[in-house]
């Protein structure tokens, strides 16, 4: 092996390839390197099979250039492929081996890698998710086989350190979800709807993101069927790429009479997008029926959009912590009543205030720092 050069060489989805992983991939090397670390990105030349992938593309048709290196050499689902990979991690000798692991699909790849590259290497890992929004009956297994040869676990909730703790015995890091710093800056109000032609009359509900069954989009659609909301100038801005067939959720806005008052775009949104989005919504709505945590909770902080989630262990955590929306429970009538009161003014102005005072403590800069403190102790 070579002398350790590399402080950090990081594995998972990286550019091209599009997505909220990738992006914090990005931020979590680019703050290492400004830290002074030595960083490497290692992402995959095939990532998912056409067969198992929903969207339209996984990847960005943009470029994008870094202060550090980024390679392509990872096939997540041809083993044949990964003892090459093997030599290329031992060749680097970095000091730290850190894999981004998010889905059980990743489980054999990361496993195997982590299994026969070099005993000297620490390997880490910073988990997303550790149990799946959509279960398999395999998904237990692929995690105890990813998380057996790990020398410690690094979270972005804790809820999720909450579920690995209950397995292993290894030291585990409960983190947070930091917010990304290359968004682009909030609008007025009055500007993005503008740019979006938007009413601006109208009380705006935004849902964003993947549209997957574990986010509850049908529970938010009939919401609005509910009296606290139908009597009321209040539209609903459902965006996001569907995974599911969408006519799941246009036929049930057909069915309950709400075409004037919720509308689809089910495209991928860009950065300056997602700037006028959320810039130009009065609320932000996550009625998920599962999830320890969101990316797109520090969106809504970075906008300071107030909050509107499901009252459920690990996405209600920011909200109650800092006082920046309404958890609810997860039916149709009490999201309706959670929209009227975060609407009214008293009760918004609390949560922008809020939101306003709590945007420090998800600097990436205190997220890096505590990471990699916790890293050197081991």
């Amino acid at each position: 092996m070579s002398e350790q050069k590399l402080d950090y060489l990081i594995i998972g989805p990286a550019t091209p390839f599009r997505g909220g992983i990738a992006d914090t991939q990005h931020e979590l090397a680019l703050h290492l390197h400004q830290m002074g670390k030595k960083v490497l990105l290692m992402t995959f030349t095939k990532l998912y099979p056409k067969i198992l992938f929903p969207g339209k593309t996984q990847k960005k048709e943009q470029k994008q250039t870094f202060p550090f290196e980024v390679v392509a050499s990872i096939h997540a689902y041809n083993p044949f492929l990964w003892a090459k990979v093997v030599r290329q991690i031992d060749q680097l000798n970095p000091k730290n081996l850190i894999f981004r692991y998010y889905t059980p699909f990743l489980a054999p790849v990361y496993g195997w890698i982590a299994k026969n590259s070099h005993s000297k290497i620490k390997k880490i890992t910073l988990v997303d998710n550790w149990i799946p929004h959509e279960r398999r009956f395999w998904d237990t297994a692929l995690n105890r086989y990813f998380g057996k040869p790990m020398d410690a676990f690094t979270t972005l909730s804790s809820g999720v350190a909450f579920q690995i703790k209950k397995l292993y015995r290894v030291p585990i890091w409960e983190g947070f979800h930091p917010i990304n710093t290359h968004l682009l800056p909030p609008l007025s109000k009055s500007e993005a709807r503008k740019k979006l032609g938007w009413n601006t009359d109208s009380s705006i509900v935004l849902f964003f993101g993947l549209i997957r069954k574990y986010k509850g989009l049908e529970l938010l659609i009939r919401a609005f069927a509910e009296k606290e909301l139908n009597t009321q100038n209040v539209l609903l801005k459902v965006v996001g790429e569907c995974y599911e067939n969408p006519k799941k959720y246009t036929n049930l806005v057909a069915q309950l009479g709400l075409e004037n008052a919720i509308e689809f775009d089910f495209e991928f949104k860009s950065e300056k997008e997602i700037q006028h989005l959320f810039s130009a919504a009065d609320l932000v709505a996550q009625t998920y029926h599962t999830a320890t945590q969101s990316g797109v909770t520090p969106l809504a902080y970075f906008y300071k959009t107030p909050l509107l989630v499901s009252d459920i262990e690990g996405l209600n955590t920011p909200i109650k912590k800092d006082g920046t929306g309404i958890c609810v429970p997860k039916n149709p009538k009490s999201i309706a009543q959670g929209i009227s009161s975060l609407l009214e003014k008293k009760t918004s102005q609390k949560a922008l205030e809020n939101l306003d005072k709590s945007l420090p403590k998800y600097r990436w800069s205190q997220w890096v720092k505590e990471w990699g403190n916790f890293i050197d102790t081991l």
